[in-house]
C-alpha cells in the first residue's frame, strides 16, 4: 500500500510538471504570436481599419475637403447617391463598364492563350509581347492612347481618313468616351488573363485530350467537354480579380478622361467629387463606403457559391 501510495503521489506530481510545462510552452508561443504578427495587426489596424471606421463617420456629414466647418445629415449622402439621376449614372457606368470589360478580358484572353498554346515559332517573344502592355504604367497608356484617339491629329483619325470616313468625337460624346476606356482598359489587361489561362492549358493532362480524340470527339467537342471544365480554378481565379480590378480602375479613367463626361466609375465619381471642382468630401467618403460594402459582397458571393462548382483535381 505504501508503494502505491508513492507510485500515486509521483505520477500526480509528474502530471503537474507537465501541465506546468505546457502553460509554459503555451505562453511562449503567445508571446512570438503578438511579438511577429503584433506590429502588423497594428499596422493594419492604423492604416486599413481605423480609415474605414472613420471614413464611415465622414461619410454623414456635409463636409468640404479643407474645411474646419462640418455639419452632420445622417444618411442624406447615401440617399442622394442611391436617388439622384447622377448617383444613378455613376451606377450604370460602374456596371456596364464592369461587365464589358470582365467578359472580353475573360474571353478574348482565353481565345489568345488557345493560340499561345499552340507549337508556333517565337511563341516565347509573342508571350512577352501579349503580357507587356499588363505591366506598363497606366498613365503612359493612356497618354499614348488618347494621341491614337485624338480626332484632329490621331492615329486612329488618318487610318479613318485614308478610307474617307471621319473620326467620331471620342471626348466629346460620353457614350463614345466610354467605349474608347474600355477599349484601352481591354487592351492593357488582355495579356494578363492571357498568361493566367496559358498556365491552366499547360497543366491540362494531354492523355485525357487524347483519350477523348480517340472516342471520336473533334476540337470543339474536346475544348468544352475536357479541357473547359478543367480549367474551372483558373476561370474562377480570373473571375474574382478582374471583377474587383475593373471595378477599382482609375488611372486611365482619369488621364483619358479628366473630367468625367460619361466615364464616372465608383472609384473616379470618389475622386470627382473629394479632389475635384466639388470638393464634398462627406458625400464621396460616402460612396465610398458603398463601393466597400459592393466589392465585400461580390468576394463573399464568388467565395461561398461560385468557388462551390469549381472542380479541383
Amino acid at each position: 500500500m505504501i508503494q502505491s501510495r508513492e507510485s500515486r503521489l509521483t505520477s500526480s506530481g509528474g502530471a503537474r510538471l507537465r501541465s506546468h510545462g505546457s502553460r509554459i510552452a503555451r505562453s511562449r508561443e503567445l508571446g512570438w504570436f503578438v511579438a511577429l504578427v503584433g506590429p502588423n495587426l497594428a499596422l493594419i489596424a492604423a492604416f486599413t481599419y481605423v480609415p474605414l471606421v472613420a471614413n464611415m463617420y465622414y461619410s454623414t456629414l456635409n463636409w468640404r475637403l479643407g474645411s474646419t466647418r462640418a455639419t452632420s445629415v445622417g444618411l442624406a449622402n447615401y440617399q442622394e447617391f442611391f436617388t439622384s439621376a447622377a448617383g444613378l449614372d455613376v451606377w450604370r457606368v460602374t456596371i456596364v463598364f464592369t461587365v464589358v470589360t470582365v467578359l472580353a478580358s475573360m474571353v478574348l484572353g482565353l481565345a489568345m492563350a488557345l493560340v499561345l498554346n499552340k507549337n508556333l515559332p517565337g511563341k516565347g517573344l509573342t508571350r512577352t509581347a501579349v503580357f507587356a502592355p499588363y505591366v506598363l504604367p497606366g498613365v503612359g497608356v493612356g497618354l499614348v492612347w488618347n494621341f491614337i484617339f485624338d480626332p484632329s491629329i490621331g492615329l486612329l483619325s488618318l487610318v479613318l481618313r485614308a478610307f474617307g470616313m471621319a473620326s467620331p468625337q471620342w471626348f466629346l460624346d460620353p457614350s463614345l468616351s466610354l467605349i474608347m476606356v474600355m477599349i484601352v482598359y481591354v487592351w492593357k489587361n488582355l495579356g494578363f488573363c492571357a498568361v493566367v489561362y496559358l498556365a491552366g492549358l499547360q497543366s491540362v493532362p494531354n492523355d485525357l485530350l487524347e483519350a477523348a480524340a480517340l472516342d471520336g470527339a473533334g476540337p470543339i467537342r474536346r475544348f468544352f467537354s475536357v479541357t473547359l471544365p478543367l480549367l474551372g480554378p483558373t476561370v474562377f481565379f480570373l473571375t474574382v480579380t478582374t471583377v474587383l480590378n475593373s471595378m477599382q480602375a482609375f488611372d486611365l479613367l482619369r488621364i483619358m478622361t479628366p473630367t468625367g463626361n460619361g466615364t464616372n466609375s465608383m472609384v473616379f465619381e470618389i475622386y470627382l467629387q473629394s479632389f475635384g471642382a466639388y470638393q464634398r468630401a462627406g458625400y464621396a467618403a460616402a460612396i465610398s463606403v458603398v463601393l466597400f460594402v459592393v466589392l465585400l459582397a461580390i468576394t463573399s458571393v464568388q467565395m461561398r457559391y461560385v468557388e462551390r462548382k469549381v472542380h479541383y483535381e
